[in-house]
């Protein structure tokens, strides 16, 4: 990481983390009433082009791969999960499946997902539960939960709604030589809070792809802080897949925890049946 990024990102946390250690009450208060007021005068044209930029770009269709979920503890034990996914487009929505194949604790889980483009609908998601036989819908009150243990939440596991934020430029830098954009996302509701878990985040886009390869997310009603990065990059059949990233759970300058997810065996354009992306074939497996 550049010096001077680093020296920015520090200050701005430092800065953040003294707002934040203040009374639950006034946190509370100031997300639900004070930053919709906030963020509508602080939308920014030109970071909102940017980022339409980024929900438009091309993330491929019909794909498959193969990932790796490492989960590592505050005293860096490592618990390894092998997964199998798949993609499709329907229309402009969006249906992901996934199976944990190993180990045995987690072997036959499934997560089903549908990213609707439509802002006014809700996504959709179920978590298959073998060793209960039952399949459980994700309520929009539980997807700030962690996501299989993981520094992912169930958010995150979905792309977010350009109309649910408001956007702001904070400067031009580097990162690892290429120039991007620093790009502040502000919730416009508390029920975005709510639904999210994050009161605010950074947003680090580069410029030539339009790839988000780093971010910074304040945890709601805490002084946790989370930070996404892509540590590997890869243009597959003509499209940039973020093949390595890793999520950090933070509280000051100690890891709680964190989570590095690797694919393997990326594809696009293969022959997925719309019947692969149901609840039935949740319950039935991969």
């Amino acid at each position: 990481m550049p010096r001077g990024v680093r020296r920015e990102e520090e200050q701005m946390i430092k800065g953040e983390k003294r707002k934040m250690l203040g009374s639950v009450i006034l946190l509370s208060f100031f997300t639900a009433v004070m930053i919709p007021v906030m963020a509508g005068a602080a939308d920014d044209p030109k970071a909102r082009a940017i980022m339409e930029k980024v929900d438009a770009r091309d993330d491929g269709d019909n794909g498959l791969s193969d990932m790796q979920m490492t989960l590592i503890d505050k005293h860096g034990s490592k618990r390894v999960r092998e997964i199998r996914a798949r993609m499709k487009d329907f229309g402009k929505d969006t249906y992901r499946i996934m199976f944990f194949i190993s180990p045995p604790d987690v072997k036959d889980t499934g997560f089903l997902t549908y990213d609707f483009d439509d802002p006014a609908k809700d996504d959709d998601q179920w978590l298959y539960l073998p060793a209960l036989r039952k399949t459980k819908r994700i309520a929009s009150s539980d997807k700030s939960g962690s996501f299989m243990g993981s520094d992912f939440n169930y958010s995150d596991m979905t792309s977010r709604n350009l109309t649910d934020y408001d956007y702001t430029m904070l400067k031009e830098d580097e990162v690892d030589g290429k120039k991007v954009w620093l790009i502040q996302a502000l919730p416009r509701t508390k029920k975005v809070i709510d639904e999210t878990g994050y009161t605010k985040s950074v947003l680090f886009v580069r410029q030539d792809n339009y790839v988000v390869i780093r971010a910074v997310s304040w945890v709601s009603e805490s002084d946790r802080l989370k930070y996404m990065e892509v540590t590997k990059l890869e243009l597959i059949d003509k499209t940039w897949v973020a093949t390595e990233l890793q999520m950090t759970t933070k509280q000051g300058k100690i890891t709680l925890h964190k989570t590095i997810l690797s694919y393997s065996n990326v594809k696009f354009n293969q022959q997925h049946s719309p019947d692969l992306f149901t609840v039935r074939r949740l319950e039935k497996g991969l």
